[in-house]
């Protein structure tokens, strides 16, 4: 071994002792404490029951174990850094400065051990135990000290677990008893199970969830009374279900509807409404009290699904003030109950709602995929109009712009610009021939749009898209949403078509069906499920379905075929005639309150047949970018292992598209400080055609297709401002389809320090948004 390396490995080991040392000192943490006072570090919970299986008991413990206060401070590995941070700060001797915010927003103050009432955790442990029916169990507790620390250790002693031998329910002849008779099938009390507190008042909250059902407005949970006897039988409990002596009379009587009255211009900084005679409106079973004339009153009548006569229940309750936010037209919904003083047992009901404004402008920043695959950020201002023909409808009117932004060492300046403008109109509720009978608590919407987009690859072409769309957006519940356009036509025209680009097509004829004219009508169909907004699981999913199917009924009725020079056009445009299927799911693993593992798979398949060939380029698939696979350019990578030579080294590369994707990501997401958060991911996947093109060799699908798969990674940041994310993820090349077959892999080829390997992998992605 030479003397460098000697000299070397001695001072990693003298810069590793010394890091040791420090830590060691530093994070003992008990240099600071009270004079008398001890550093408390955890407790444990021992649970003593011979009859009980070890995983059991270990599940009892953890449980106890939770239970006990106060916590110690966090440890990572047996070390305390937020105690270390706490005590390495001193006390600041002003509320802002380093020393400030080392204490008090990074550091963590000493969890002592005079602050742990070791009596008061005993009892909270048998009582806790008590109320799982291990009744007269014994706890104790006791201490233990060392170099300035202690722990405390709880040893819990338990009995025979009770079960329940039986359960009765109240069995009198009333309208409350029969009600509550014909929810004993469903009843969480079974004999045989252990006996549980929580199970019990599980079920008095389950009783009265079926009784608000069924008009007992005024009843409660605590009204009824579980009288637990355990005085006979081998640890066995006998429970009976009974209504309070003392339970009000109007708590066992089920209540009909009778007024339904509907304040549409409340304000809530005043306590009545103020209103003449002509402001009353009847309509069907509600009293409509529109100040300002300004609803339809058809709009209340398919938001309250309460009707006259009704028996009071608590799903048409909640069902109603859901509906009623979701218009989107109220800033604030009330709703109050009154016992009503003209007929017995009934209730007035009453709405009082405030308006939000009827106009506003809106600005947003957002990273987007358009309908012809191309992704970037975008800037969209929003003119909005609610409730404009008095029937909570919506219209907006947007503008926006913007543009696909990768920097790279290579083939730069051909970026994607884009701006336009869009109007839609969208209807709370569902507008077809016939009647559609729903009670969501979303309410379903009829949407009608119109836009324009002007897209402009610079220095090469520009394409003029229009579109026209109607159809239904629907949830079924907070996780399940579709949407279905009836109607959905696109024409795309080119303009400003370069000379450099003109010569390219001349040397490869598939450049050209970027720029052809293009009519796609048709009807789209997608489905969304996600479980996304529940930020306490561990995993959450997300999955997206597209149906598109375009120009079938034309087709199907004229018979065109192509293959028989039989081509439909329109306006002397080929009509495009295709089956589209793509699916987009997601996984996110929670390893952290701040860190997450994000997945994502993207599989699609386009089928052209009848009038087309070939499906139209601005519904083909597109591979790599900043929200696909990052190491490779926009719309560049594939088809499967094709490489466009003719262009490989000019000043821009083209775009690729095919017939059949697959992609799949994975990125750890984690926060560094503040808005600051970081990312190391891998992109994988390809493009392909499914028809052989004698100009694109190896773009087409085979039995080899994981053979031209492309792979890339990359780091990134990401800071959160709240209002947006802005992205930046810098990302290479693992993996090349295009080289051959054994020289795919690159990752020997990896060189940061060579300023050509950076010039030709290293691309820098700049976006607003997660890419997933």
């Amino acid at each position: 071994m030479s003397k460098k390396h000697s000299d070397m490995e001695i001072r990693y080991i003298r810069y590793f002792v010394v890091l040791s040392l420090f830590f060691v000192y530093g994070c003992s943490n008990t240099k600071y404490l009270p004079e008398g006072d001890l550093l408390y570090t955890g407790s444990s919970v021992t649970v003593k029951d011979s009859t009980m299986k070890k995983k059991e008991r270990k599940a009892l413990e953890n449980e106890m174990e939770g239970l006990l206060r106060p916590k110690p401070n966090k440890a990572i590995l047996g070390l305390r850094p937020k105690l270390w941070f706490y005590n390495l700060a001193g006390k600041p001797t002003k509320d802002k400065g380093i020393r400030y915010w080392l204490r008090n927003k990074v550091g963590e103050e000493p969890v002592l051990f005079s602050k742990v009432d070791l009596d008061y955790n005993a009892a909270v442990l048998r009582n806790f135990a008590e109320n799982r029916g291990y009744f007269k169990n014994r706890v104790s507790a006791d201490s233990t000290v060392n170099n300035k620390r202690a722990t405390a250790e709880y040893i819990v002693q338990l009995r025979k677990q009770y079960k329940i031998k039986e359960v009765k329910f109240p069995e009198d002849s009333s309208a409350l008893g029969k009600a509550i008779a014909r929810t004993i099938r469903r009843s969480l009390l079974k004999e045989g199970n252990p006996y549980d507190l929580d199970i019990i008042k599980a079920e008095r909250a389950r009783i009265d969830a079926r009784l608000k059902e069924k008009g007992f407005y005024y009843f409660n949970p605590d009204y009824i009374l579980a009288q637990v006897d355990s005085t006979k039988g081998d640890y066995e409990v006998r429970i009976n279900l009974k209504i309070k002596d003392d339970t009000p009379e109007k708590a066992k009587t089920a209540y009909k509807i009778d007024k339904i009255m509907v304040y549409p211009n409340f304000a809530v900084s005043k306590d009545t409404v103020k209103y003449k005679k002509e402001d009353i409106v009847q309509y069907n079973d509600f009293t409509i009290i529109d100040t300002a004339d300004t609803f339809n009153p058809r709009v209340f009548d398919r938001a309250i699904l309460f009707k006259k006569g009704d028996f009071y229940n608590r799903k048409d309750h909640n069902l109603t003030l859901n509906r009623f936010v979701n218009l989107g037209t109220f800033s604030f919904v009330k709703n109050e109950f009154k016992t009503s003083d003209s007929l017995k047992n009934t209730l007035d009901s009453y709405y009082y709602l405030t308006l939000l404004p009827k106009k506003f402008i809106r600005v947003e920043v957002v990273g987007k995929t358009n309908s012809a695959s191309y992704t970037g950020s975008e800037i969209n201002v929003n003119w909005n109009n609610r409730n404009v023909f008095k029937g909570a409808e919506l219209l907006t009117v947007s503008v926006f712009g913007g543009a696909d932004f990768q920097l790279s060492g290579e083939n730069n300046g051909k970026n994607i610009y884009k701006l336009g403008a869009e109007t839609s109109l969208t209807w709370p509720r569902f507008i077809t021939p016939f009647h559609i009978h729903e009670n969501s608590e979303f309410v379903p919407r009829t949407k009608a749009t119109l836009r324009y987009e002007f897209q402009n690859r610079t220095q090469l072409y520009s394409l003029n898209s229009f579109n026209a769309s109607f159809g239904y957006l629907w949830k079924e519940s907070i996780r399940k949403e579709h949407q279905l356009n009836v109607m959905d036509i696109t024409y795309v025209s080119p303009n400003n078509v370069t000379a450099e680009y003109q010569e390219d097509i001349d040397e490869d004829s598939a450049l050209g069906k970027v720029i052809e004219k293009q009519l796609i009508f048709g009807s789209t169909y997608s489905y969304t499920y996600t479980n996304t907004m529940q930020k306490r699981k561990k995993n959450t999913f997300y999955f997206n379905g597209e149906l598109d199917l375009a120009g079938n009924i034309t087709g199907l009725i004229t018979g065109a075929n192509i293959k028989k020079k039989d081509t439909i056009k329109i306006f002397n445009v080929p009509l495009s005639q295709y089956a589209k299927v793509k699916t987009d799911f997601r996984h996110y693993l929670k390893l952290g309150k701040e860190t997450e593992l994000a997945s994502r798979i993207i599989v699609g398949i386009g089928l052209p047949y009848g009038n087309s060939n070939v499906m139209p380029t601005s519904k083909q698939f597109v591979s790599g970018g900043t929200n696909s696979i990052r190491a490779f350019r926009a719309r560049t990578l594939g088809p499967g292992s094709y490489l466009n030579t003719e262009t490989a080294n000019s000043s821009y590369l083209p775009d690729q598209s095919g017939d059949l994707k697959l992609e799949f990501s994975t990125e750890y997401r984690a926060k560094l400080f503040s808005i600051v958060k970081g990312a190391l991911f891998v992109d994988a996947g390809n493009i392909w055609l499914l028809n052989a093109d004698p100009n694109k060799q190896g773009a087409k699908i085979s039995k080899d297709f994981m053979k031209e798969i492309a792979v890339g990674a990359g780091a990134g940041l990401r800071f959160d401002l709240s209002f947006l994310i802005l992205r930046t993820d810098l990302a290479f090349p693992l993996r090349k389809p295009w080289l051959s077959e054994n020289d795919r892999w690159v990752i020997d080829d990896i060189d940061f320090g060579n300023s050509a390997w950076r010039k030709e992998n290293l691309i820098l992605n700049i976006a607003i948004g997660y890419p997933f």
